[in-house]
């Protein structure tokens, strides 16, 4: 009986994570038809590599020498590679970087909602990109900005897939760096008795971001950061999704964490928002991305 009593707090855990995540980032999908950069990380010939998004973003002949550092944008869980960054990579773009985007942890006959594979597999994919990144643009380091499981997810590419080596920083908005509660959502778990047993099955992304899965003991083991990458975290007291927010924080050198409500105290964003409209968090973003030019972030 102790195993199974072990087992229903993860099972409703995994429920809620699912069903949390899919109502805050369903709403903000595209149709299909304006998804032109999706599936970049496979085809980086496509008309989305030729900078075909509406955002100017995923030009492979980009060459900034303001930045010369490429911006490879890592989504978060159901999102993708465009959806994730409608805000967030033109600010970049109009500031004159070099910015690409991936799609990760596609389930077969999934379209748009990704995220969802082992996540260990995801970042063997990010790892390919940033590979493709740099040889089309020559940089030799990278600098890498995520969402929610997209600023987690980088973190095993650099410490066990040798990303230290190629990438300068990972600026993280809201990342479940050691996990979700999903803001005491596990009760939901009783009326959908059969969800988690289809999601630890099908939807491996999501078991992998519970508190205390496997996953997460093995990245967090021995500590948080790699010597030579700079990781900056942005957090939102806010979050209804990575929770408790201040889970999202990492320890070690180099770190810095931040609260947009300590920036602005009026600021509202919370799990979705603070990655595609909140330029408090994009303005802070900026900052550790450039931070020799670093200004003020108010309100």
């Amino acid at each position: 009986m102790p195993h199974r009593r072990r087992i229903r707090p993860l099972r409703r855990s995994l429920s809620a994570l699912a069903l949390a995540a899919a109502a805050v980032v369903t709403p903000v999908a595209v149709p299909a038809a304006s998804a032109a950069p999706a599936d970049t990380a496979a085809a980086p010939d496509t008309a989305a590599a030729q900078g075909a998004s509406s955002g100017g973003w995923n030009d492979y002949s980009c060459k900034s020498a303001q930045h010369p550092r490429p911006v490879v944008l890592v989504h978060g869980t159901l999102g993708n590679s465009v959806d994730n960054w409608l805000g967030f990579a033109p600010y970049l773009v109009r500031r004159g970087y070099c910015v690409f985007s991936l799609d990760y942890g596609q389930l077969p006959g999934v379209p748009l909602f990704h995220g969802l594979g082992p996540i260990s597999e995801s970042a063997k994919q990010l790892s390919a990109y940033v590979d493709r990144v740099r040889a089309a643009t020559g940089a030799a380091e990278v600098d890498v900005v995520g969402h929610s499981q997209g600023g987690m997810m980088p973190r095993y590419y650099l410490k066990f897939l040798g990303g230290a080596a190629k990438v300068n920083a990972l600026v993280a908005f809201a990342p479940t760096n050691h996990g979700t509660t999903l803001s005491g959502l596990t009760a939901l778990l009783d009326y959908f008795p059969a969800a988690a047993d289809i999601l630890a099955r099908h939807t491996p992304g999501l078991t992998d971001q519970v508190v205390g899965s496997d996953f997460l003991t093995r990245l967090n083991e021995g500590g948080d950061t790699v010597p030579g990458v700079r990781y900056t975290v942005i957090s939102t007291k806010y979050d209804e999704v990575a929770t408790p927010y201040r889970a999202q924080f990492l320890s070690g050198p180099d770190v810095k964490n931040v609260v947009v409500q300590d920036l602005c105290p009026g600021d509202l964003s919370e799990h979705v928002t603070i990655a595609m409209t909140d330029k408090v968090a994009f303005h802070e973003a900026v900052n550790a991305l450039d931070p020799e030019h670093a200004t003020p972030t108010t309100c």
